[in-house]
């Protein structure tokens, strides 16, 4: 799940990306073109509701590539993206709209 949170005075989205307890794959971290796909730098953290998420601002009116990357180097996608494209390694990565 992603969730959007415009603040148009600042030119800015922040957007939450959410992961649901059954997607247990150890500890993940959301990489992208918005933080230099750098693992570890937006780590997901486990809320009391059973979720994880993880938050960044981006600013608005942009599109942003990104991925997820789990422990033991497992990449996957969120199926709540706004789209998808290849990237070059014979998968897709997802798109977010800010």
């Amino acid at each position: 799940m992603i969730r959007k949170q415009s603040d148009p005075k600042a030119k800015q989205t922040k957007i939450t990306f959410v992961l649901t307890d059954y997607e247990d794959v150890g500890r993940v971290s959301v990489v992208g073109d918005f933080n230099g796909w750098t693992p570890e730098r937006h780590k997901f953290v486990r809320r009391r509701n059973r979720t994880r998420s993880a938050s960044v601002k981006l600013p608005a009116g942009h599109r942003f590539s990104f991925r997820y990357l789990a422990e033991g180097g497992h990449w996957f996608n969120d199926e709540a993206a706004d789209g998808w494209e290849p990237n070059g390694y014979g998968s897709d990565n997802c798109v977010v709209l800010t």
